[in-house]
């Protein structure tokens, strides 16, 4: 089995996320990446997957794609480091202010080049917390979406999840080729050992520009987005808090705040 994770460079968890004035899209430059926290259930799963098949006397192969800048790289290497088999890496300046409709686009064109059965992504990336473009990426594939994954069963020809609900989980199964999207109950990623890190120098690294990938450049960057930020402003800094004093009558005024603040 083919399994494809898609991973994404995002600023530190721990780093004041801020956009740039120059072009309203997440600042960068200014911060450390990091690879996006929910991709990393994505990895280790794909592992899982691929050991599981391996010890039931099948293959697999656990290929790592990811898009944006050139220092995107640090990520995939921490992917290959963690296990992974190779790894993709779809990179031009023209890519730049994609939103996920566009992203969905050129990773799809980008897929195309990759041999794969599984799709397996974080549910979310943290810089963004749409939560779209699994869903996206699917429709675009036209392969099944099963989303929100707690546990994932890879069967001959399908897939079953367990997706998680508000009021606990919904079995899923459908065919393969399929999109499966991941939150973090599903696992325990792996640290990267010493032998992992020094490995992913050796593993095979393909770099993908537009025209390598097919991908028509009017359909992405901020050209090609169907959104766009047209303003922001910065969070306005923490006001005080009102203090009532309770002099018998603090229920009172109490009420009459919540009712100022219309939560009743």
């Amino acid at each position: 089995m083919n399994i494809v994770v898609c991973v994404k460079q995002v600023p530190d968890t721990w780093a004041e996320k801020k956009l740039s004035p120059d072009d309203k899209t997440v600042d960068r430059v200014g911060v450390d990446g990091v690879m996006n926290e929910l991709d990393e259930y994505a990895v280790e799963e794909a592992l899982r997957i691929k050991e599981a098949l391996s010890a039931q006397g099948g293959g697999g192969e656990v290929t790592v794609l990811t898009m944006g800048p050139d220092k995107s790289v640090e990520t995939i290497r921490k992917a290959l480091s963690m296990g992974a088999d190779k790894a993709v890496h779809l990179v031009d300046p023209a890519l730049h202010g994609s939103d996920a409709l566009a992203t969905s686009y050129a990773l799809s064109k980008a897929l195309g080049t990759i041999e794969h059965d599984l799709v397996i992504l974080g549910v979310e990336s943290t810089d963004a917390r749409m939560s779209v473009l699994p869903a996206m990426l699917a429709e675009r594939l036209g392969a099944s979406q099963l989303t929100f994954a707690r546990k994932v069963e890879v069967g001959t020809g399908t897939v079953k999840i367990e997706r998680q609900t508000d009021s606990g989980y919904d079995v899923v199964e459908a065919p393969i080729p399929a999109v499966v999207s991941v939150v973090e109950k599903i696992n325990e990623p792996r640290y990267p050992s010493f032998k992992g890190i020094m490995a992913a120098k050796k593993k095979p690294l393909t770099t993908l520009t537009l025209a390598d990938a097919g991908i028509e450049a009017d359909n992405v960057g901020f050209a090609g987005s169907g959104t766009e930020v047209t303003d922001f402003a910065a969070r306005p800094p923490k006001q005080a808090g009102q203090i009532v004093k309770d002099e018998g009558d603090g229920g009172s005024k109490l009420a009459d705040f919540l009712a100022q603040q219309k939560f009743i």
